[in-house]
Parts: structure tokens; sequence; C-alpha cells
């Protein structure tokens, strides 16, 4: 593929992103910002969260994921109904009736302050790895099959990506990412549509159906190895949980949802978004069974987080294919990397600095903007880290292993807030937090040693746990 067309692709790509920009950040202020004046249509938001909770690591390594773990994989998607429910019936509730900016406000009033320091000090830390992971993944991407053609470093590739992404969010916010996230979900599943239809024909397959059922790969269901990874109701359970944690309890995707205009608007989003999701995982999942079977009949040598790229383009499927291909990547990866830049900024606004309480409108305005330019560089930093330390293993791998650590704690809090009538000595829940996710990889790992049991996605669950004994074992008073 010429550098030439990717150029062009780029270019018309972000001057539609940017002119939506123009447009949804006239007259934009704080609030627009971050709540986008709780204005946004529910069905933009629901079609908008596929985007952002796919991302670029869903569309490239769940395809490559499927060569050595089968269909193992929609076990979690399944897990995500259960979780989505808890967040439309149970979380998105309580949200509503406190009017929050930042979900993380509810722990300070459960809790007390350093419990909301310390859970929105978790989110800060989970979604800034969960972005940076993404960022780098389309940023690799785009240095092996563009930049490289010109001699441009790695850094300077990384550098561009983020500027993209502040160009078109630092004035309108959360409104700009409804809008921009909508046509960023619409052009990646146009090119999932695209690259199945090109590789189906290249094969000459009848019935994608048939063709995936009747597959070696497309083994979903795993009862048999209880120890195993891939066991069926470790990744249930742990779907279900990672989809509350990450979804519910995190501020990106629900200040996503808190812009709607009621609770019943909000509601609505998470049942379309569910069944939406589900659907289009799937054919994620079958398009890694074409992408396997085409590169074996073929002798194409990639695998796992290569697989999709190398053959779309380089595996003699046209042009239009791999510019469908690289339009897909770039729209799953900024769908969800522009929103996590945007919540970066509100949580360490709202939740660490608190200018809504110390400050007046305007000068409220210069530090957002200010703390919005410090993230877009802290996630150029912590690229260039995984560029040259983490980048051995599976990305999907990697992001969920880091959120079964960071996101565990947040599970915890909620659930001893949500569940129990117990409050805590306050000043003690940053300990219990920090020790929860070291006591977490110490059983993980010899429980893998002494006793050949993965944990897996497990971790999730356990570190939440172990976070919700902890608490349970300082109690201040019962109310009530």
């Amino acid at each position: 593929m010429q550098p030439q067309y990717i150029i062009l692709l780029i270019v018309a790509y972000f001057s539609v992103l940017i002119f939506i920009s123009f447009i949804t950040g006239k007259s934009a202020d704080n609030k627009t910002f971050f709540k986008a004046n709780n204005s946004s249509p529910w069905y933009l938001v629901a079609f908008g969260m596929i985007g952002a909770s796919l991302s670029g690591v869903t569309f490239i390594s769940v395809p490559g994921w499927v060569e050595a773990q089968s269909m193992s994989y929609f076990q979690m998607v399944l897990g995500y109904v259960v979780g989505y429910a808890i967040i439309g019936l149970i979380l998105l509730p309580l949200y509503y009736k406190l009017n929050l900016t930042s979900i993380y406000t509810y722990l300070e009033d459960r809790f007390g302050r350093y419990s909301y320091k310390t859970g929105a000090s978790f989110f800060l830390l989970s979604r800034t790895i969960g972005a940076a992971f993404r960022l780098f993944l389309v940023a690799n991407v785009l240095q092996v099959i563009l930049f490289d053609a010109y001699g441009i470093p790695f850094w300077v590739t990384v550098s561009i990506t983020i500027l993209l992404i502040w160009l078109y969010t630092f004035k309108g916010g959360i409104k700009t990412i409804v809008w921009t996230d909508t046509l960023q979900t619409l052009f990646m599943l146009i090119a999932v549509g695209v690259c199945i239809y090109t590789i189906s024909d290249e094969m000459q397959i009848d019935s994608l159906f048939s063709y995936v059922s009747e597959s070696k790969l497309s083994k979903i269901f795993f009862f048999d190895d209880v120890s195993a990874g891939n066991y069926f109701w470790k990744q249930f359970l742990s779907g279900a949980f990672i989809a509350v944690v990450m979804t519910g309890l995190d501020q990106d995707m629900m200040q996503k949802n808190l812009t709607c205009r009621n609770l019943k608007d909000a509601q609505k989003n998470m049942f379309w978004f569910t069944i939406v999701l589900v659907i289009v995982n799937f054919f994620f999942l079958a398009l890694g069974v074409l992408l396997t079977d085409y590169a074996q009949k073929n002798g194409i040598d990639a695998h796992k987080d290569q697989l999709f790229p190398l053959i779309a383009t380089q595996g003699n499927l046209g042009l239009a294919t791999a510019l469908f291909f690289l339009l897909g990547l770039i729209a799953a990866a900024y769908s969800s990397a522009d929103s996590a830049l945007t919540s970066l900024t509100t949580s360490f606004s709202i939740d660490i600095l608190e200018i809504d309480k110390k400050e007046d409108k305007k000068r409220q305005e210069k530090i957002r903007k200010k703390i919005h330019i410090v993230f877009s560089i802290v996630l150029v930093l912590i690229i260039l880290i995984f560029k040259y330390f983490i980048a051995d293993e599976s990305v999907i791998a990697n992001i969920f292993k880091a959120a079964g650590y960071t996101y565990g704690p947040l599970l915890g809090l909620y659930a001893f807030g949500l569940f129990t009538k117990v409050n805590v000595k306050d000043k003690m829940v940053p300990f219990i937090c920090l020790l929860a996710p070291v006591l977490t990889f110490i059983i993980s790992y010899h429980s893998l040693q002494f006793f050949n049991f993965d944990f897996g996605f497990f971790v999730l669950i356990l570190n939440g746990f172990l976070t919700f004994i902890g608490l349970s074992l300082f109690k201040r008073k019962v109310n009530g």
C-alpha cells in the first residue's frame, strides 16, 4: 500500500473530526466539556460507546487470539451482559440520583475524603495505562505501514497521534466525543464488514455462519479444566465483573452515560449498547477464524496482534481492503483514546484539584486546559515506555491483566459501599487498596507455580474480594 494513500486517508479522516469539533465546541464551557450540558441523545451515546468499548485493541487482538484460544473470548462477552445489567439497574440510578459529574464523589459521601481520593487515583492509574496501551497499538501499526517508509522515528509518530486527539477534544470535550465516537464506530463496523466480505470472497465461502460453525476454531465453551485460564466460569464471571469496573466504575465510560437527558435515556442506552456489543464481538471472532485459515492456506507467517494488520495490508486482498482496515483501526483506537483523555482531564480536575469548588469559571477553564495538555504529554511518555519494555505479549491480555490489579480496589470499594451499611476507618482505605493488589499478585503467582491453577482474568474478582475483606476489618460504625 502506497504511503501517500495512507496520508490522504488520515488527513481526510481528521479533517472531518476537527470540523465536528468546531461545530460542537462553539460556546463550550466546563459544563459542556464535562457533561455536554446533559443534552446528548441516548441513541448516539449508545452507538458511540460501541467503538469506545472495543477500541483498537479489540480490532487487532481479538481476531489474533482465535488461533490459540479458539472463540473462548465469547465466554467473557456473555459475562459482559450480566455486568451491563448491573450497571443499568444499580449504578446508573445511583449516579443520576446524586447528580454526579465525577462518579468517584460517591465514595466521599459514603466513606470519606481518603476513600474518594483513593478511588479517583486508581481510576487515573487504570485509565492512563489502558489508554496508553490502546494508543501504543495504533501508533505501532502506523509506524510499520507508513512512517518507517519516510524514516520518521516512533516518538514522532506517537506525538502526532496524541496531538491529533488533543486538537479535536480540547474545547468541546465530551460533547464533541459523543458525536465523533458515533462516526468512528460507524467507520469501524464498515471496515470489519468489508474485511469479512473480502476474505470470504477470496476463500469462496458461501455462508459465513456455516464456515465458522464447522471450523475447529469455533469452540466457545470450555468446561473441561477448572485450572485453565479459559475455563467457562472463570471467564464468564470475570467478564461480568470486568464490565462493571471497566464501564460502570470507570469515569471514561460513565461520563458518556451521564450526558444523557435523564436516567431512563441512560438505561435505554445501556440496553441497546449491550445487544449490539455482543453481536459485534461475535463478528470479530468470526473474522479471527477467517484470518487464521487464510494465513495457513496462503503460507503467511502472522500470529496474534500481527495477524490482521499483515493480511489486510499485505495479503493480496486489494487496496480497498487495506484502506478500510486502516480506517477501522484508526476509528477504533481513537474512539477509545479521545474519551480517555477527556475523562482523565475531568477526573483530575474534579477529583484531585477540585476546581469546581475552589475556582471561578474562567480560572476553572484555564486549569482544565492545562491539565488536558499535561495528560497528553503523560500518554506520550508512557507509550514510549511500552514500546521498549512491554511489547512482547498480546496487547489485550496485558490490558486486562493490568485492569485486574488496578480496577480491583474500585470493585471492592463500590461493592462494600453499595451492599453494606458499614462505614470504615477512612484513613486506612488507601493502605487497604494498595495491599490488596500485592496480595492478589502473590496468591495468583503461587497458585500457578504450586497448584498449576491459572487465575487468568479472575484476578479482578480476587482483588476486589481482598479489598472488601480489608474494608470489613476496619469498621468504624454502623448506620441506622
